[in-house]
């Protein structure tokens, strides 16, 4: 973490104040949160994720779909009876800034992306009763220029990508290991998420995220490496890659193939065990990128595709590409070279001009592709997309019919996907050891959304409680229930250090 002043921009000192950061959504909002700790730490602020006692409450919310939304708005109006100071950061305070804060006056600031930099000065502010301009919002694609290569340098916030730092001074020559970290965990767990990059220039007719987001940028190998370096050295085992489009990587830096020379780069880094990419977007997934997660050692042969649909009139609507024998093209591929592979991924039912026979090919999709894990959401319009002024609107008891048979099916077909896992071995990440029971993760299960694995011993075997979290253990797959297994282990491949 970087070092900083220990008063606040307006000269009043910030020791022993409190601030709660609460964090909504994906991933990538915690690393997010994890860049404001680090400034707010930095310039003296007792850093928590508990509002029990904080002078100020700070709420990194979502802004995606509806129910994220409602969720941002419960927990700040939670935050607000707890009697402390309240600021909406994140998303939904960026995507709708003083339209929320007009409509919310339980909250005190409503601050964008802009104000990350002064995060420090806006709660000092709000903490004196001073006025705090509520954010404006605006299309942030229009911030950067439209090709990706000029994009490099420009002045634009981009949270989790740290920040202008004073010291240690850094140049392109500088090792990994001696560069500035502008970031403070805030858990104790053996995983962690590294922001690949920001943004995303796909125009995907459902989706708002771009507008509020901005333009797709890349962070450079030698901050990717240099955090990864500070996060093993946190105990950090496995390394989560995020963005909103993983596969764009590199190509504003002018090298498409990045990702797939950064990721062996990454494996190698001392302490980790385990690296994992997310969000890929099954059009840009190119071969070599395949071959990469497939055969990199210590890579986890792992697809998180962004499938959404199957049936080529929906995708076409949705303005993506791809088809149910395109997709499933796809899949074989990455199960050719990596037979264990897991794969994942969401998709949406109801989306304007849906019709039953697209619901069935999607079906078709489903029961062929033998993923993992699988999302199901319910399409609702959001502001400002394409996709809200569509005809041929699904009636909403249709699209609930929709959802309620696609939910029931993909939990029968991830649950058949655990069972064709029986007797195999998987490598087991341990997260939790707690009252005699080890919980980890292995190889097709991604952090909170694909299931986990319960190591047990087997009969006359000694315990387990030797096993530490972040220990890396290759068991044997006896039992599942639903998408969870059930393993014994069979030799530590690598210890927690």
């Amino acid at each position: 973490m970087v070092s900083a002043s220990s008063s606040s921009p307006d000269g009043a000192p910030a020791a022993g104040r409190r601030v709660a950061l609460l964090t909504l959504g994906c991933a990538r909002n915690e690393v997010d949160s994890e860049e404001l700790a680090a400034r707010l730490d930095a310039d003296g602020w007792q850093v928590t994720t508990d509002g029990d006692g904080a002078d100020v409450v700070l709420v990194n919310t979502c802004g995606f779909v509806e129910k994220a939304k409602q969720e941002s708005i419960q927990t700040l109006l939670a935050a607000a009876e707890s009697g402390a100071r309240v600021v909406a950061a994140g998303c939904m305070a960026e995507r709708y800034g003083r339209e929320l804060h007009d409509s919310m006056p339980e909250a005190q600031a409503v601050l964008g992306f802009d104000d990350y930099p002064e995060i420090s000065a806006r709660l000092s502010s709000v903490l004196a009763g001073e006025r705090v301009d509520s954010h404006v919002p605006r299309d942030r694609r229009e911030l950067l220029p439209i090709t990706p290569v000029a994009r490099r340098g420009n002045a634009v916030v981009l949270p989790g990508h740290g920040g202008p730092v004073a010291e240690p001074v850094t140049d392109e020559h500088t090792p990994a290991h001696l560069r500035s970290v502008l970031r403070r965990r805030l858990g104790a767990g053996p995983v962690a998420s590294l922001k690949l990059a920001s943004g995303c220039d796909r125009r995907c007719s459902f989706c708002a995220i771009p507008a509020f987001r901005g333009a797709f940028v890349s962070r450079t190998p030698d901050e990717l490496l240099a955090e990864a370096e500070w996060l093993a050295g946190t105990g950090v085992r496995e390394l989560v890659l995020v963005s909103e489009n993983s596969t764009s990587y590199g190509k504003d830096l002018g090298d498409p193939r990045a990702l797939e020379k950064l990721l062996p780069q990454l494996a190698a880094v001392r302490g980790i065990a385990r690296v994992r990419v997310s969000y890929l977007q099954p059009a840009e997934t190119r071969p070599g990128l395949v071959e990469a997660i497939a055969g990199t050692p210590g890579v986890a042969p792992y697809f998180d595709l962004s499938f959404q649909h199957s049936s080529e009139p929906v995708l076409r609507r949705m303005r993506r590409f791809g088809s149910t024998e395109r997709f499933l093209e796809l899949l074989g591929t990455a199960r050719r070279l990596a037979p264990e592979a897991g794969a994942r991924s969401n998709f949406i039912v109801g989306f304007p001009g849906e019709t039953r026979r697209d619901v069935d090919e999607l079906v078709r999709f489903l029961t062929e592709a033998r993923l993992d894990a699988i999302g199901v959401f319910d399409y609702s319009d959001e502001d400002g997309t394409e996709a809200a002024g569509l005809p041929g609107k699904v009636p909403a008891a249709t699209v609930r019919r929709r959802y309620d048979r696609l939910i029931r099916l993909a939990d029968e077909l991830c649950s058949q996907r655990a069972e064709e896992r029986l007797g195999a071995e998987v490598e087991v990440l341990v997260d939790t050891v707690a009252d005699g029971v080890v919980e980890g993760r292995a190889a097709h299960q991604a952090p909170e959304v694909d299931g986990s694995t319960t190591l047990v011993a087997p009969d006359g075997a000694a315990d387990l409680a030797a096993l530490r979290p972040g220990d890396l253990v290759r068991a044997k797959v006896t039992g599942t229930e639903g998408v969870d297994l059930v393993a014994e282990p069979v030799e530590l491949v690598s210890a927690a250090g």
